[in-house]
């Protein structure tokens, strides 16, 4: 098996000035990878999730009578 990557040709990149190697550039050909869209169902489940978590700290507190200056 060959690997295809391998090249003794000259880095034509670094012959017009751009450095060494590839730099910035997709050297495989592939497109950039979009974020899509906003998923406002699990961002808003993470929200209810840290809400929940502060309600049942804030009564851990006050069950306990937790005070920072003893």
């Amino acid at each position: 098996m060959t690997d295809t990557h391998a090249s003794t040709a000259p880095d034509s990149h670094a012959a017009a000035g751009h450095g060494a190697g590839h730099g910035g550039h997709d050297e495989h050909g592939h497109d950039a990878d979009t974020i899509g869209p906003i998923d406002v169902k699990m961002w808003g489940v993470g929200i209810v999730g840290v809400i929940a978590a502060v309600v049942v700290v804030a009564c851990f507190v006050l069950a306990t009578g937790f005070s920072f200056g003893a």
